[in-house]
């Protein structure tokens, strides 16, 4: 109890100057500036102590999850000893009740999301109306110093209704621009277009299948419009983002999670740069990343978010927020990529020749945080290790392909002949119209471009031929792809 009181005092009257700091960005950004960093990681510590003692001594399924795990009486004093979190050994096992504060609903200013329920059913999450606060003015503040423009049209594409991020992105923008929340909903998007016209910069929020799928689709010509996009929900690889800005003057991603929060890490400028150098030269990203293909790269506030990289390669993460309605304390989703302070990985470019401060003109020193995508949305082939990235690099890098694809699936098999086999099911757009395709040659297609995107697929090559790859044309929601959703994330992993 006194360690408790001890660190409440601490991070209380540290919480006050981040608070003062927080209210508008021109005072936020001071906390993006270098020296300032090692004591954001150093106070985001103590706060996710604080949240680990408030949650064994006051929510009933925390408490209990401890014990399974013989720590009943832990302090917290070994962090790295204290059992993970996942949505099966935790988020299932307990009530939402359970799983808050006291183990009931307050019923004051309490809201409730859903999951989007990709990865199975959806679940519920309950916020507080003092972390729903938090998401919005931080939502404002990186809407702030990313574009700083109150008098554009802000386009709410995601998912609206019980899905968090279209509700928290309204909810927590309609302060700071015009706001019109549309949906996923291409007809309306275009419609809003044709009302308001080019004499209007418009900031576009979507999932990224959504945002291709409305160029592939629209009647307008999107080079007459002042746009720029945000998208979220799932990762986009280098070439959906050039495809992208072709339509859109810049591509950001910002990530999240229902279980978590959205805008836990956004990308800027320098991130994307950084990127964009390291899918320009395989050997630099391998170095940095240790895989020939980028991950997403972006940055985030020590302060608000713990996250550490695994034995496994998976992150775990910690909501250091004392005002939340249920405590997220190493929680683990799934996600492959680590963490790294901007001077550390500044240093390793150095290494390599290259000043980071001139990848970006205007970028702060936040934590970089990197993911290459969920671990459990792969597919195994030969030992090799293929992600939706990877399938999407190849079908963006061909012209008769990426205009007339509006999804995909892919999955690995053994035939009658208990031969390897890789799968992958292409959807047309509903206006796409039959390629010039000879036999074999998107086999040779898809073989030539997995390998010269992913390292592991390339080192097993020796083992298979194109042969071991096949290839199927879908009309537009037919096959695996009917009935498919556009409120929630693609499914991309056959049968999964």
């Amino acid at each position: 109890m006194l360690e408790r009181w001890f660190l409440r005092v601490i991070v209380y009257s540290l919480g006050l100057l981040r608070w003062t700091l927080g209210r508008h960005s021109r005072s936020y950004s001071l906390l993006t500036i270098a020296p300032l960093q090692p004591l954001l990681e150093a106070v985001g510590r103590l706060r996710a102590r604080e949240v680990f003692l408030k949650a064994r001594d006051e929510c009933p399924a925390y408490r209990a999850f401890l014990a399974e795990h013989g720590q009943a009486s832990a302090g917290g004093r070994r962090w790295a000893a204290l059992p993970v979190t996942t949505k099966d050994n935790y988020v299932k096992r307990w009530s939402i009740e359970e799983r808050c504060y006291g183990g009931a609903l307050s019923g004051h200013g309490q809201v409730i999301d859903e999951s989007s329920g990709s990865s199975g059913l959806p679940n519920n999450w309950v916020r507080s109306a003092g972390e729903r606060g938090d998401v919005k003015r931080l939502l404002q503040i990186s809407y702030d110093l990313m574009y700083g423009d109150h008098h554009r049209i802000l386009l709410n594409c995601f998912a609206l209704g019980p899905w968090a991020t279209g509700m928290n992105v309204s909810m927590s923008l309609a302060d700071v621009g015009v706001l019109k929340s549309i949906g996923p909903d291409a007809k309306k998007l275009e419609n809003t277009l044709r009302v308001f016209g080019p004499r209007y910069r418009y900031l576009v929020f979507a999932y990224p299948p959504f945002a291709k799928a409305f160029i592939d689709a629209t009647e307008l010509d999107l080079t007459a419009y002042p746009l720029d996009l945000v998208v979220g929900g799932e990762g986009i690889s280098e070439s959906l983002r050039a495809y992208l800005r072709r339509s859109f003057t810049s591509v950001l991603s910002s990530y999240g999670a229902s279980d978590l929060e959205i805008n836990l890490a956004i990308e800027t400028p320098w991130t994307v740069a950084l990127r964009a150098r390291c899918a320009a030269d395989p050997a630099l990203c391998r170095d940095l990343f240790g895989r020939d293909a980028p991950p997403m790269i972006f940055q985030y506030n020590p302060l608000d978010f713990h996250i550490e990289t695994l034995a496994n390669g998976e992150l775990a993460f910690t909501v250091c927020r004392m005002n939340g309605a249920a405590p997220k304390i190493r929680y683990n989703l799934k996600d492959v990529g680590g963490t790294e302070s901007y001077r550390a990985l500044a240093l390793r470019l150095a290494a390599h020749g290259i000043d980071a401060r001139t990848l970006a003109q205007a970028h702060g020193h936040f934590a970089v945080l990197h993911v290459f995508g969920r671990s459990d949305l792969t597919v195994a082939f030969y030992g090799a290790k293929l992600y939706p990235a990877d399938v999407e690099s190849v079908i963006l890098g061909e012209p008769r392909l990426a205009s007339r694809v509006r999804s995909f699936q892919f999955s690995s098999y053994e035939d009658s002949a208990v031969n390897r086999r890789l799968a992958i099911s292409l959807e047309r757009t509903p206006v796409a119209f039959a390629t010039a395709f000879e036999p074999g040659d998107l086999e040779r297609l898809f073989y030539a471009g997995l390998a010269a995107c992913n390292q592991d697929f390339r080192e097993v090559t020796r083992m298979f031929t194109a042969d071991a790859i096949e290839v199927h044309w879908f009309a537009a929601g037919t096959g695996p792809f009917e009935g498919a959703d556009n409120r929630v994330k693609s499914q991309y992993i056959a049968g999964s």
